[in-house]
C-alpha cells in the first residue's frame, strides 16, 4: 500500500532534465514526496516508523520511475505485494523478473541494507540529531552518497570493466594503472579517479565479507544472462589486484557485475545502493532521535595569533 507515488511527485519528476543523474533525481523526489507525507513534520516515534516504511517502499519505485521517464516511457505502477527487490525490477523493466534475478536483487538489498557508521549514515544521524524530519535527513544522506569518495564506486567499477573489454586485457590494464599511480604524489593518489575502483576500504584490511557472497551471485546471474565475459574480466582484475597489491576488494566490485548482468544502466548503480540502504538509514534515524545533538569540537592548527593591522594600513 505504501509503494505508489503521489501523482504530484510523478508530475514533478516529469519536469526534471533528462540529463540529471539518477541520484540527483532521487534526492529531489524524496524531498518532494516529503511535502505530501501525512506525517511530514512529526518526529514522534510512531510517525517516524510510518514514514520509514513508506520511504523504504517508495524509493525503489522512484528509481524505476525516473529511469522510464528519462527514456520517454510511462512509469509502471508498483505491485501491492511481493518482495521489494522483485518489485523494483518490475517497475524498472516493466515486466516480471526471472526467479534468479529476483533472488539476486533481494540479496543485493540485504547485503547493502546497513554497514555501521559510513558517511551517509553519519549524515543521517547528524541531521536527525537536530530533530529535523526524516525526509530531510534522508535527503542529506543521498546528498552525501553522491560524493565519489562514498558512493558511485560501483559505477566506476563497471565503467572500468567495460573499458578493459576482455579478460586477456585485464592484467596489463591493472599493471599500467598501478604503475601510473605509483608515480603520483600522495595528493594525486587520494583522488577517486586515480584509484582502482572496487578495492580498498576505510575499515576492512581484508576482503569485504559481502564481496565473497556477491562474487558467487555475480557468477550465477552472469551465466543466466550470457554475460560471462564481463564476469571473467572482473575475476581477472580481482586476481591481479590480489597478486600486485594488498588492497582488499570491497562490496562495490562484484555488485557492479551483478547490475550489468541484470541489464541495469550504469548510472543507476548508486541509486540502487540508496534503495537498499534506506532501511538502514531509517533504523539509524529512529535510534538517533533518542540521543543527543551531534556537535563535534574542532582543534585549531593554523598560524599562531597575529597582531591586528587596521584596514587602512593593510597592503
Amino acid at each position: 500500500q505504501a509503494r505508489p507515488l503521489p501523482e504530484p511527485v510523478l508530475a514533478s519528476m516529469r519536469t526534471y532534465p533528462k540529463t540529471a543523474h539518477a541520484l540527483e533525481a532521487l534526492r529531489t523526489a524524496v524531498s518532494v514526496v516529503g511535502l505530501y507525507d501525512p506525517d511530514a513534520h512529526s518526529t514522534a516515534p510512531d510517525a517516524t516508523l510510518r514514514k520509514a516504511v513508506r520511504l523504504t517502499a517508495q524509493i525503489p519505485v522512484m528509481v524505476g520511475a525516473w529511469h522510464r521517464l528519462r527514456q520517454g516511457a510511462a512509469p509502471v505502477a508498483p505491485r501491492g505485494e511481493g518482495p521489494t527487490a522483485e518489485n523494483f525490477l518490475h517497475v524498472l523493466a516493466g515486466k516480471p523478473p526471472s526467479a534468479v534475478a529476483a533472488r539476486t536483487m533481494d540479496m543485493i538489498f540485504v547485503l547493502h541494507a546497513d554497514h555501521e557508521i559510513n558517511a551517509s549514515t553519519f549524515a543521517t544521524r547528524v541531521a536527525i540529531a537536530t530533530f529535523t524530519d526524516l525526509h530531510s535527513a534522508i535527503v542529506a544522506a543521498i546528498g552525501t552518497l553522491k560524493g565519489p569518495r562514498h558512493g558511485g564506486a560501483n559505477e566506476d567499477v563497471l565503467a572500468m570493466l567495460l573499458e578493459i573489454g576482455d579478460p586477456g586485457n585485464a592484467e596489463q590494464y591493472i599493471q599500467r594503472r598501478l604503475l601510473a599511480r605509483a608515480q603520483m604524489s600522495h595528493e594525486e593518489r587520494a583522488k577517486p579517479e586515480n584509484r582502482i575502483p572496487g578495492f580498498g576500504h576505510p575499515v576492512y584490511k581484508v576482503d569485504d565479507p559481502r564481496a565473497g557472497v556477491l562474487r558467487e551471485m555475480a557468477r550465477q546471474v552472469s551465466q543466466e544472462a550470457g554475460t560471462m565475459k564481463l564476469f571473467d574480466t572482473a575475476t581477472k582484475v580481482y586476481e591481479t589486484m590480489h597478486r600486485e597489491t594488498d588492497l582488499p576488494v570491497n562490496v562495490d566490485f562484484f555488485s557492479a557485475v551483478v547490475y550489468y548482468a541484470l541489464g541495469i544502466p550504469i548510472d543507476l548503480c548508486t541509486s540502487i545502493f540508496a534503495s537498499a540502504r534506506i532501511s538502514g538509514w531509517c533504523a539509524h534515524a529512529m535510534e538517533q532521535y533518542h540521543d543527543r545533538l551531534i556537535r563535534p569540537r574542532a582543534h585549531y592548527t593554523g598560524p599562531p595569533p597575529r597582531a591586528f593591522v587596521p584596514l587602512k594600513e593593510r597592503q
